[in-house]
């Protein structure tokens, strides 16, 4: 079991399966979750959610050189087989990283580097394997598992709590904990088998430690750069109230970028073939349709009914707000300035457009 990298495609660490044989002169390992960003039409899958990854093998002394110069933590548990199922288990494994059987269709929760060797180690096993939760174990959400390897206020986990939905807010059953290395360590040590009751987990040892990491610095967090933004926001407001004024920029900016955020989000949920996507609540405030008023943003007097429009994106904002305190969806925290700066100014643009109708303008 790896640890975290620095990286976002490495924060929830890894898994991999070692076979040894001294006589042989054999130490190899093979691994689930390799992908290659070379392959035809990668980047347009991936965003389509057509994600194709492959097992692979190196050599262990590479592979532990590897993460020792990634100072990434590496755990070894060595497991409770006979005979028979280490031959099965090397030779399933032999099978599978033959190029008509390498490849196979990545889910992040379902199918990924730590859900397939829980399958492999199933289906070698001639004793059903037993799980029974870690000490200490608490069930958690989806969402809370990624925060757990991904903070909430980095750029990552921002841009994750934007792309995924509610459905990623249930509570995860204890077998769908293992979606993430940490846990297939944690339930493979203290599993067991059914008729013998036999531990699943024999030793364990730690393989390689990591050194420590340096903090990331606050200034360069979202939720310190969206509260200034936010704060951008409220001053220029504060001042168009002042001088009955209304700067352009500023609106057309906000609903180019809500509304361009927007179409992303309702492309993930409704053209993708991402599971995590759907009935993301983010379109609450990231509204698609704001692309079509920025016309109107650049005017100088406005129609009625886009002061009925502002009141309905007001009223979009209320609803997040209903939807997060009662825990339909958990919205990242770096949206608090986002919501605070919105709401200031589309009641001020409410205010400012009824002084400013097209219609009483023609008279």
């Amino acid at each position: 079991t790896i640890g975290p990298g620095t990286s976002l495609n490495d924060a929830f660490g890894h898994s991999a399966i070692r076979i040894k044989d001294p006589m042989y002169k054999l130490d190899v390992v093979f691994d689930y979750g390799r992908y290659d960003f070379n392959a035809e039409g990668f980047y347009l899958n991936f965003a389509k959610g057509k994600l194709t990854y492959e097992i692979s093998w190196s050599d262990y002394a590479l592979f532990i050189k590897y993460y020792n110069k990634a100072e990434r933590k590496v755990r070894a548990q060595t497991l409770n087989l006979n005979s028979s199922e280490k031959q099965q288990l090397f030779l399933l494994l032999q099978n599978n990283i033959q190029p008509q059987n390498k490849s196979y269709s990545y889910d992040f929760f379902y199918n990924n580097c730590a859900t397939k060797i829980k399958d492999i180690f199933e289906t070698v096993c001639e004793d059903s394997i037993i799980y029974s939760e870690p000490s200490n174990f608490s069930p958690e959400t989806f969402r809370a598992l990624i925060r757990s390897n991904v903070a909430q206020n980095s750029w990552g986990g921002f841009g994750i709590d934007l792309a995924l939905g509610s459905v990623i807010d249930q509570v995860a059953t204890a077998d769908e904990h293992m979606f993430l290395p940490k846990y297939i360590h944690s339930f493979f040590e203290a599993a067991s088998f059914q008729n013998s009751k036999e531990l699943l987990v024999k030793s364990q040892e730690v393989l390689s430690t990591p050194q420590k990491t340096s903090p990331s610095l606050l200034w360069t967090s979202p939720l310190f750069v969206f509260g200034l933004l936010s704060l951008l926001i409220v001053y220029l407001t504060y001042r168009d109230i002042k001088s009955n004024s209304r700067t352009k920029w500023i609106d057309t900016s906000i609903f180019i970028i809500t509304g361009g955020i927007g179409v992303i989000i309702l492309l993930l949920w409704f053209a993708t073939d991402h599971t995590a996507t759907a009935y993301n609540y983010n379109f609450l405030w990231a509204f698609a349709f704001n692309l079509l008023l920025i016309p109107t943003t650049l005017k100088n007097t406005v129609k009625k009914r886009f002061i009925g429009y502002l009141k309905f994106l007001i009223l979009l904002l209320f609803l997040l707000l209903l939807h997060w305190l009662t825990g339909v969806q958990s919205f990242n925290v770096s949206l608090i300035p986002i919501w605070f700066g919105l709401m200031v100014r589309y009641v001020y643009l409410c205010s400012w457009g009824k002084h400013h109708l097209y219609d009483k303008v023609s008279l």
